[in-house]
């Protein structure tokens, strides 16, 4: 059996016993050590992978992560505030998840009743003000740099001028609408820690809030 590259692959392939059957086995191992092996493919079919050359990237484009508003037309619930001495409404810059909870207010009372009557009798009732709870994200216009690049602080000034406002908020928000509702008072609002140099979460709890007009009318005596 000659010494070739195709008798030394296939004992190296297939082990001792074929590498056993050359003459002067320690010559072969010394004169396999000479060769490399040519590669063999595992797999019948192999995919080239190709790399498209990047030209004229704009690098500082990849750390612009979104516009700092959201247009109205393309937000499907937009919420606008108004201050309710203002004539200007706020329209927050991305749309925000609104959760709405309502509340009877029920005077029951417990009296003596036939055995098969259970319960308490209900003697009157009233709505309570709807729990509106707002929660959203402030973005900034790139994703990382310095506090003054990147915070949105120009929103998050805004919107707490809005939270604080003593005087109530005049919100517009079709689901609100349709309950008639078009007044909140802030009760809570957080600004809890968020991952993102560029992002701000919050939180407003509010109720809703009617405008009363309550008239005294007083009666002159004649003396």
């Amino acid at each position: 059996m000659g010494l070739t590259n195709q008798n030394i692959l296939l004992a190296s392939l297939l082990g001792s016993k074929i590498a056993k059957k050359l003459p002067r086995f320690e010559a072969v191992q010394n004169e396999m050590s000479k060769h490399v092996l040519p590669p063999i493919p595992f797999l019948p079919l192999q995919k080239e992978v190709k790399i498209d050359p990047v030209e004229n990237y704009d690098w500082d484009a990849d750390y612009k992560v979104m516009p700092t508003q959201i247009p109205e037309n393309q937000q499907f619930f937009p919420v606008k505030l108004k201050k309710i001495t203002g004539n200007q409404w706020y329209l927050l810059p991305y749309e925000p998840m609104i959760t709405i909870s309502g509340k009877n207010n029920i005077v029951k009372r417990d009296v003596a009743k036939k055995k098969n009557l259970i319960g308490s009798i209900k003697e009157r009732w009233s709505q309570n003000d709807y729990e509106i709870t707002i929660t959203g994200a402030l973005y900034g216009a790139i994703e990382t740099g310095s506090i003054e690049e990147c915070y949105p602080k120009e929103q998050f000034k805004k919107l707490h001028e809005f939270v604080t406002d003593p005087q109530g908020i005049a919100i517009d928000c079709y689901p609100l609408k349709l309950l008639g509702i078009q007044h909140i008072v802030v009760e809570e609002f957080t600004f809890p820690f968020t991952k993102g140099e560029n992002v701000q979460a919050y939180e407003i709890k509010a109720f809703s809030d009617d405008s009363y007009e309550l008239l005294i009318k007083r009666e002159s005596k004649d003396v």
